[in-house]
């Protein structure tokens, strides 16, 4: 049987996110959004909360939530706001590779700390050359005695300047390209990681983005994940995972730009009487709605998928793509409902179109996603 319902439990999560969101983060989004600093305040109030380390496995102090309560939770902190919901997200991400390939040494010792108090861990795949290619990575791992020097830098990397541990994806046998690829856990202290310049963002203004550059830094070789080689399956079976909490970053955009937009529909008046009353606002209101119970249903597909241990590569790709493009195409029209209103930075709107626009670019872009889901659904050709 189909239940699109929600447990009593998971009612009660989400209110409890929506609650957190509302008095936390949207109170403190257009400050956050100026991307001064970053305010750890707020990371230590999802601390207390659980937010931070819920997918963390119960043996290792973590919530454990399943796929779907983690994806309520992402669609209210997103609605509060983009950025901050990114930072929290981002751990959760690097937090992944750990759980699914770490042996219970490398969990209890690299993943219990992040929940004995706040902190941040950053996933380090993309570089300046290798984005959508992640097999054309240049940062090296070699195997010298016990230990593995890795040199190297990576791009883009969110909580990069924050994080007190990187999953950092390096190549251990150049030659072989995507095969020769492995991953590997890298504490913060460790000597020879710099950061680099943090980045000026378009959104996602209240998250810390910067280059990171490793020189010879030297790990144990028990800091490798699975095995050498193992890197592109690692980092795929990952994002397999993560990309439906992106696509409910998407819901959760989309749907605080609808609910501004009826909002201003409501008490614009031209022409004597509520703009929501004329025909062209009110079909643009209800395709938007449609738009985001489509995408929201998506994501909850793919996300009972993942709790039941399905195949769920191409159902998290469209997940993926379809809801951060209907956050793109909500905001859009959400903004030509406020009109000049929208345009500026005393409401929302500008800040939400701006957020919406990272998520078809993170964890793949959506045109990665499309081939993915296109190469699944075409299946072999004979040539």
């Amino acid at each position: 049987m189909i239940d699109f319902s929600l447990t009593e439990e998971q009612i009660a999560l989400q209110e409890m996110a929506r609650e957190f969101a509302a008095k936390e983060m949207r109170p403190r989004a257009a400050e956050y959004d100026k991307g001064e600093k970053f305010h750890w305040d707020f990371i230590e109030k999802a601390f207390e909360v659980g937010f931070v380390t819920c997918g963390i496995p119960e043996e290792y102090n973590g919530g454990a939530l399943s796929h779907m309560d983690t994806i309520i939770i992402s669609e209210e902190l997103a609605w509060g706001c983009a950025g901050m919901y990114t930072t929290i997200m981002a751990s959760s991400l690097a937090f992944t590779p750990v759980i699914l390939f770490g042996t219970p040494d490398q969990k209890k010792t690299f993943l219990q700390p992040f929940t004995e108090k706040p902190s941040l861990a950053a996933f380090c795949l993309t570089e300046r050359e290798a984005g959508s290619d992640a097999g054309g990575l240049a940062t090296k791992a070699e195997k010298v005695g016990d230990e593995y020097v890795i040199n190297g830098s990576k791009c883009f990397i969110t909580n990069g300047g924050l994080a007190s541990m990187y999953v950092v994806f390096a190549k251990t046998d150049p030659d072989k390209g995507a095969r020769g690829m492995s991953a590997f856990i890298v504490p913060r202290e460790t000597k020879g990681i710099t950061i680099g310049k943090e980045e000026d963002k378009m959104g996602h203004r209240a998250s810390n983005t910067c280059e990171l550059y490793f020189e010879d830094v030297r790990i144990p070789a028990s800091n490798l994940l699975a095995k050498e080689g193992m890197g592109f399956i690692i980092a795929m079976k990952t994002l397999d995972k993560t990309r439906a909490p992106v696509g409910a970053g998407g819901v959760g955009v989309a749907r605080a730009a609808l609910e501004y937009a009826i909002e201003y529909a409501k008490t614009r008046v031209q022409f004597g009487k509520p703009i929501a009353l004329f025909q062209d606002i009110s079909f643009k209101i209800a395709q938007m709605a449609a738009e985001i119970s489509a995408a929201r249903f998506l994501v909850w597909n793919a996300a009972w998928r993942l709790d039941n241990d399905l195949p769920v590569g191409k159902e998290s790709a469209i997940a993926k793509f379809y809801a951060s493009d209907v956050a793109m195409s909500v905001t859009n029209t959400a903004l030509d409902i406020l009109g000049g209103y929208g345009y500026m930075k005393d409401y929302p709107m500008e800040k939400l179109m701006r957020d919406a626009k990272l998520l078809q670019i993170y964890e793949g872009t959506n045109s990665i996603q499309r081939m993915v889901v296109g190469r699944e659904v075409i299946g072999p050709i004979k040539t």
